[in-house]
């Protein structure tokens, strides 16, 4: 051979070479590449369903693998959960977002006690060695039995494995990554999974394995801050079974508003759309809306007459009534015994004195019912009625020689409430929860997509024409989501049957009121006009009411 075909030869196997180290070192950037465009997309992903897809997704993206299968580890239960079950071939996929529960049983990691190095997904827990396995079929040293007994069921053929774990930042394996079968780019047969992989696949499995684990950290602080809004609303359940249910009823009312507002297509309200994180935001802030509340007295909270605070004073009031009548028989009485020492207690005489007596203990009792029937909350108390009580106030019994008047003025003031059981100092003490609640909410360190939550939450008592309170504002300083949550708050505080100071209302009736406060520029029209025209009010209804409240004319 020349000189020349020598130098020809040369220069066609240099360049097939340097070729060959391009590609590789063009396929290595393009891996390294994508390894780090997956561990930013892994980093960034929060669901914890998505990203557990994500892992196995990528994972035979770059193995090429047909199939793979994601399991967590369960220390407390010394097991290996299958979390994610994908196979391409038998058009399988499970667990994630797929909405497929998995019916496989789980791994266990110890088998009497003793470690379990049988199952290969177990040994690489326990042991956090790579397994790369050319063919299952010809493998030693584990059980392959479930894997052929699920060919024989599917028909599929597994054959090359690699199994890897995933470690944590403080190298404590969390999960494992089982891919099966790696398919060649050109032909499609099964091959061995490629040593140049494994590295990859390790690395991947190291950094979904830190990202799963922010990730359930966040999960997990979201959990421990959701169980701590149940828990304050638990507390205020404590104070009142009757605030307790109301914190839930406006939640699931409040948000069943917020969703039908994203549903709807049509009028003032369909360029609305709250996205996950802003309905999170109303959620939590309707849960938190009533924490001022912790603050409130709890006689005013479950006053149930108008003389009710620590005990209810009807009874100091009955009991006075009856020293009163005792007083006056004793009184008829020394009158009667003098009139007879004087030698006047004619027959006529002392039938007048008795009727007097009889009449005045029947104005004492008919006086004291009325005083019982004032102590009722209503809906309207008369002029007349005030006045009645004002003229009872101002008689006067003698008691140790000093004169005492039938009625106080504070109870007076109490029984003279014209609605419900609250004089208007008490419902300023109630009306403060909702300025307590926005001072609680401020003190907590929300992150920034929650940041509104005090504001969502301490407004749910304003009213559009700034008649509300804490701050009287107007429509253009309150959010929508407060405009949902108020409703809410109001329809659920008319309807609720459980209140121990007035009946169940009547749907209609509801319904009117809402109505009517929404013609006075007290709620939002768009918001109501949704509630009522989609029929959501009875939605709520037929969950909440009881069935006697829902009227004929409204539920047909």
């Amino acid at each position: 051979m020349s000189p020349l075909s020598n130098d020809r030869q040369l220069n066609r196997l240099l360049k097939k070479v340097i070729k060959e180290v391009v590609t590789f070192a063009r396929n290595r950037a393009r891996q390294i590449e994508r390894l780090t465009d997956i561990g930013i997309a892994l980093s960034a992903e929060k669901d914890i369903n998505r990203l557990l897809e994500m892992i196995v997704d990528e994972a035979r993206h770059i193995t090429r693998a047909d199939a793979g299968t994601l399991y967590i580890v369960d220390e407390e239960a010394r097991l290996l959960r299958f979390t994610i079950v994908q196979n391409d071939s038998l058009d399988i996929r499970m667990g994630g977002t797929s909405g497929v529960d998995i019916s496989l049983p789980p791994v266990p990691l110890e088998v009497d006690g003793k470690p379990n190095y049988a199952n290969v997904s177990s040994y690489c827990a326990l042991t956090g060695e790579t397994v790369n396995i050319p063919d299952v079929y010809e493998a030693r040293g584990f059980d392959f039995t479930g894997p052929r007994e699920y060919d024989k069921k599917t028909g599929y053929r597994s054959q090359s494995m690699l199994v890897v774990p995933m470690k944590n930042h403080q190298n404590d394996i969390i999960g494992v990554l089982q891919l099966l079968n790696a398919l060649d780019p050109e032909t499609g047969e099964v091959i061995p999974f490629l040593d140049d992989f494994v590295g990859i696949v390790t690395s991947l499995a190291s950094q979904a394995a830190v990202a799963l684990e922010n990730a359930q950290l966040i999960q997990d602080l979201k959990n421990l801050f959701d169980s701590f809004i149940r828990s304050i609303a638990a507390a205020i359940d404590e104070k009142s079974p009757y605030t307790g249910g109301h914190i839930r009823r406006v939640t699931e009312l409040t948000m069943m508003i917020a969703r039908k507002i994203n549903e709807t297509r049509e009028g003032p309200l369909a360029d609305v759309h709250f996205s996950e994180d802003e309905l999170e935001e109303l959620r939590i802030a309707t849960w938190m809306h009533d924490v001022g509340k912790i603050t409130t007295p709890e006689y005013l909270i479950n006053k149930s007459t108008k003389l009710e605070g620590i005990f209810d004073r009807i009874e100091v009031i009955r009991m006075r009534f009856e020293l009163i009548k005792a007083i006056k028989q004793r009184e008829f009485l020394e009158r009667k015994l003098d009139a007879l020492a004087a030698g006047d207690g004619r027959a006529e005489q002392l039938a007048e004195m008795e009727e007097a007596f009889q009449a005045e203990m029947k104005r004492l009792d008919e006086d004291l019912a009325f005083i019982e029937n004032c102590n009722i909350p209503r809906e309207q108390l008369e002029a007349e009625q005030v006045g009645r009580l004002r003229e009872i106030a101002s008689r006067t019994f003698l008691l140790n020689g000093k004169p005492h008047p039938f009625l106080t003025g504070e109870e007076v003031e109490h029984l003279s409430v014209a609605r419900g059981s609250l004089t208007e100092q008490e419902r300023k003490i109630i009306e403060n929860h909702a300025l307590m609640s926005i001072k609680i909410l401020r003190e907590l360190p929300f992150p920034k997509k929650l940041k509104r939550v005090p504001q969502i939450a301490g407004g749910h008592h304003e009213r559009l024409d700034g008649t509300g309170y804490p701050y009287g504002l107007k429509a253009e300083q309150l959010p929508l989501q407060t405009r949902i949550m108020a409703i809410a708050d109001i329809f659920e505080a008319l309807t609720a049957k459980d209140r121990p100071y007035k009946k169940p209302m009547k749907l209609s009736e509801a319904v009117k009121i809402l109505g009517d406060m929404c013609r006075a520029g007290h709620i939002d029209p768009d918001i109501y006009n949704l509630f009522i025209q989609t029929n959501l009010f009875r939605e709520y209804a037929e969950k909440e009411l009881n069935p006697l409240q829902i009227d004929v004319d409204v539920a047909n």
